[in-house]
């Protein structure tokens, strides 16, 4: 059963000018060590962060808190599973609000899908409980 939608549209160009604006103190503040690793590796580097940022954005919606309640931007982070495909690990006051939102005797699945077409980057997350 879906226990969580949400979805986010970004500007890629709003995130450029965070970079260069405000540079380790942005992405520090936004992303956790794994998410700029990999938005650092790209040569597209805002695309990627704007991608990243939706996602987060779309997370918090599936919630249902946003970034209030507890819940931080580091504290949901895209992460690929072996197979390419992203997913959200979340920690911290997500973690928290995702184990009060999944009924007992359930597992929750994090899916989220991730595109851009510049200017633009969107994410949508599902939340999902499945039967432990």
């Amino acid at each position: 059963m879906i226990i969580g939608i949400g979805s986010d549209l970004c500007d890629i160009r709003r995130i450029e000018k965070s970079i260069e604006r405000f540079g380790d103190r942005f992405t520090h503040r936004i992303y956790t060590e794994g998410e700029r690793a990999r938005s650092d590796r790209r040569a597209a580097r805002a695309p990627s962060y704007a991608r990243r940022f939706a996602a987060k954005e779309a997370c918090a919606k599936a919630l249902g808190t946003g970034l209030s309640h507890g819940v931080f931007w580091r504290d949901m982070e895209v992460v690929n599973l072996p197979t390419g495909r992203p997913t959200m690990r979340l920690t911290g006051g997500a973690l928290e609000r995702l184990k009060v939102m999944t009924p007992a005797g359930h597992r929750a699945v994090v899916h989220v899908s991730l595109t851009d077409d510049p200017p633009l980057a969107q994410a949508f997350v599902i939340i999902e409980a499945l039967p432990a």
